[in-house]
């Protein structure tokens, strides 16, 4: 590929932006709820806050390539303060809400950050409580002051003082926000993404605009946009993936970003906002298959047969469509009736029913799961990458499915396999290497090859399949290799069970440590009679454990006799994404649960 890569002309995202905005002027670019209300944002409202946050961050000292943190629940500032930052040549780094004060201290020392945004009077108190040892931090803005009446401090300022500075500077120095537009090069670092850091510190990834801009030049893989489009914005925005969905994707496709209430109102967000094109970890595309197979139990024996006839109709036709044929004329009749009786409800109770396209990553994902949802007539693909190669490396070609797989490289990108078989990736989407970290950037790009740390297979026809981490491959006391993640993704498939992590490595036979789904769990034992007073007493009744135990040995059945899993323990904690066990995407933290519940894990390998 020569030269830089462009998205409607323009070859850097402060360029792209503000011709966006131009174009664009009324049209409807993000709704945020208020009081039950969706209020609406045009790109000409955004342009203008970006515009201002940006000169107000000039006014305060900002020099080009200095960092501005953001630590902030998702909604129309977060956005405003990364474009606003980038177009005065600044550089952008999202900080997880979840994350502790002693990590914001960390990642705020690390990234040299000059410029520090909080959400709200929590997010606020995290770097009070750690600045006096930040010695670069100039300022903190705050986006909501609420509870902060009274509070005053030099240090610290409201997000509108900031505007109306960003507002003052620009009536002092007309025409100079296009000037400030044009410092940032293709080339130049544009946001730092901190990887969540499952093995020591988070290590800041540097991308650039022409690693960003490139990976935009692909945003029809899952469906042609359309005018109108609606996304639903609720994952982590300092996660590379939701970063480029929410805020960077719209920039070329000209859709409008719908901000979740909060985690818990997303099924209902997700049912008012009815997204064109809708993407999700894993784990949310578990708890929604959980939530219809709950119903399922609890519907009248009529619904429950409509909806196993239908499904059966929609699993004919998915197995068409893996296998690459045209359902014949009689199927495809049988497929409209199927979903007229239950199909077409079972995907409006998800807010799924007007989804072009579905994407699901960031973590492995049972291919049953996404044949379940290609029954219900989603086009439901798996896509491959990380935040080192800025997002995407592979996705599923939406002609040729091989299910198992994450599909073949997009376009532009080579994908080889090294002599231990861990996956290398080559594109103009390779990040610049690790912020201040050239040892540890000279072992991850090696002659311009991204080595992911992933091990994997690739078939004659350039399709993907992972197997594991590199560093998760279990070897066990009798030598044999056990890829956990396939077993785990088995066990995940099962409503009852939230999360599993397989124990073996060293050991003689396989265990497993599993986190069962609440919600579920807590409807079984009600059916059943089961007493328990809380989460720990549920995890100890007989009855739950007889239930889990039922669910391995289903999946027991799919493996090899070395892959079996001969013990279990229930973790008897209700974990959130605060908790240390859970990356801020939801997935158990496998080197930290292996140590935190060690006494556990010994007491199943004692002998009997």
């Amino acid at each position: 590929m020569t030269g830089a890569p462009t998205v409607h002309g323009q070859d850097t995202l402060p360029r792209l932006f503000r011709h966006v905005v131009g174009q664009r002027g009324d049209a409807v670019a993000m709704r945020e709820k208020d009081l039950g209300v969706w209020r609406s944002v045009t790109w000409r409202q955004y342009g203008e806050r970006a515009r201002r946050v940006g000169l107000g961050l000039v006014a305060l000292g900002l020099r080009p390539r200095d960092v501005v943190s953001i630590i902030a629940e998702n909604g129309p500032e977060w956005l405003y303060t990364d474009l606003g930052t980038m177009s005065v040549g600044g550089v952008t780094n999202g900080i997880y809400t979840t994350d502790s004060p002693r990590q914001v201290e960390y990642i705020v020392n690390d990234s040299g950050t000059r410029f520090f945004f909080a959400g709200d009077e929590e997010q606020l108190d995290k770097i009070l409580e750690g600045r006096a040892r930040c010695p670069g931090l100039v300022k903190i803005v705050v986006f909501d002051v609420e509870g902060l009446h009274g509070f005053a401090d030099a240090q610290v300022m409201s997000f509108d003082a900031l505007l109306e500075l960003g507002a003052r500077y620009e009536r002092e120095h007309p025409g100079a926000w296009d000037s400030l537009v044009e410092i940032a090069k293709p080339e130049d670092l544009a946001i730092l993404v901190y990887t969540s850091g499952t093995t020591g510190p988070p290590k800041g990834a540097m991308l650039s605009h022409r690693n960003i801009i490139f990976q935009l030049g692909f945003t029809d893989y899952l469906t042609e946009p359309r005018a109108g489009d609606q996304q639903l914005s609720f994952l982590p925005l300092s996660h590379v993936a939701e970063r480029s969905f929410t805020i960077f994707y719209p920039l070329s496709t000209g859709s409008t970003v719908n901000f979740a209430e909060s985690i818990d109102t997303v099924p209902d967000n997700l049912r008012e906002v009815a997204p064109a094109v809708f993407f999700a970890v894993p784990r949310i595309w578990e708890k929604f298959y959980s939530g219809v197979a709950l119903r399922m139990r609890e519907a009248t024996r009529a619904g429950r047969l409509a909806y196993r006839w239908a499904i059966g109709v929609g699993m004919r036709v998915a197995e068409c469509r893996i296998q690459g044929r045209r359902p014949s004329l009689g199927l495809r009749l049988l497929y409209r009736l199927a979903d007229l009786v239950a199909l077409d409800n079972v995907k409006r109770s998800m807010g799924l029913h007007r989804a072009r396209g579905a994407a699901t990553g960031a973590a492995p994902i049972a291919p049953e799961l996404i044949k379940w949802y290609m029954a219900l007539g989603i086009d439901m693909r798996e896509v491959y990458g990380q935040t080192e190669n800025c997002g995407l490396a592979t996705a599923m070609p939406a002609d040729r499915i091989k299910l198992g797989t994450v599909g073949v490289a997009r376009p532009d990108t080579e994908v080889r396999l090294s002599t231990q078989g861990e996956i290398l990736l080559k594109g103009p989407h390779v990040f610049l290497g690790y912020y201040k970290n050239p040892e540890r950037t000279a072992q991850t790009i090696v002659d311009g090859w991204l080595h992911t740390g992933d091990v994997g297979r690739m078939d004659e026809e350039g399709f993907v399949t992972i197997t594991d981490r590199m560093k998760d491959i279990i070897i066990t006391a009798g030598g044999k290799n056990v890829t956990p993640s396939e077993i785990e993704n088995q066990l995940k498939f099962s409503p009852f069970i939230s999360d599993a992590v397989i124990i073996g490595d060293q050991r003689k036979f396989l265990s497993c440590l599993v986190m069962i789904d609440h919600e579920t769990v807590a409807q079984f034992a009600q059916e059943k009679n089961v007493p328990f007073t809380n989460f720990a007493s549920l995890c100890r009744a007989k009855e739950v454990q007889d239930l889990i135990w039922s669910e391995i040995e289903r999946v027991n059945k799919q493996f090899a006799r070395v892959e079996t899993i001969k013990k279990f323990r229930l973790i008897e904690q209700l974990l959130t994404p605060e908790d240390e066990e859970l990356t801020p995407t939801m997935k158990l933290k496998r080197t930290f649960v292996n140590r935190k519940y060690k006494d556990v894990i010994d007491g199943m390998y004692v002998e009997m």
